[in-house]
């Protein structure tokens, strides 16, 4: 099992609650992460990745509890539905609460959503007791980023990466529309 000492998590809670940008590990690649609600933040990453805000950005937690700010109330029988899911490799597509930020659904009605089963995703959720924004780090259209050492090399000055494995997943989450049970990706 990974995980950071409590020095390193109390540096991404101020870099974090400060507006910043953090490049972390998940299951498939290195993700840019930051408060989701901090519209300063989640342009700064639009800004770096060069994506297209149109597109909408997915929100990793360690638990659904740390997601009910941002989507609507669930009930029961859903959040039993949803062990089927998580803690895993799937990102549900959900209705938003009005606290959510209208960019990080882009041009959809709904938001990207999972509860990570990533050791260092879970632990800096838990730590910082809330979601991130999560997003691959790379420049839109480029390839993912595997490893730390790549990650600091291209995005080492804008951003604090985060030493960390990505290899548990070939390819990144996949993604279900909540409502019709539809496979997007």
């Amino acid at each position: 099992m990974q995980s950071y000492n409590s020095s390193l998590l109390g540096k991404i809670r101020r870099h974090i609650k400060n507006g910043g940008v953090i490049a972390y590990p998940t299951e498939s690649c290195y993700g840019f992460g930051c408060d989701p609600f901090n519209y300063k933040a989640i342009k700064q990453i639009l800004k770096i990745k060069r994506r297209d805000k149109a597109k909408g950005l997915i929100i990793i937690a360690a638990s659904v509890d740390q997601l009910n700010q941002l989507i609507a109330p669930i009930s029961a029988n859903d959040k039993n539905k949803l062990k089927e899911y998580w803690p895993g490799f799937y990102s549900l597509l959900m209705p938003t609460t009005d606290k959510t930020l209208s960019i990080l659904g882009g041009k959809h009605k709904t938001l990207a959503v999972r509860v990570s089963k990533h050791d260092l995703v879970r632990q800096i959720c838990s730590f910082i007791n809330m979601p991130i924004v999560s997003t691959s780090a790379n420049y839109s259209g480029h390839k993912s980023i595997k490893t730390y050492r790549e990650c600091v090399k291209q995005f080492g000055k804008k951003v604090l990466v985060l030493p960390g494995n990505t290899n548990f997943a070939k390819k990144p989450s996949t993604i279900i529309d909540w409502k019709t049970g539809k496979t997007l990706r």
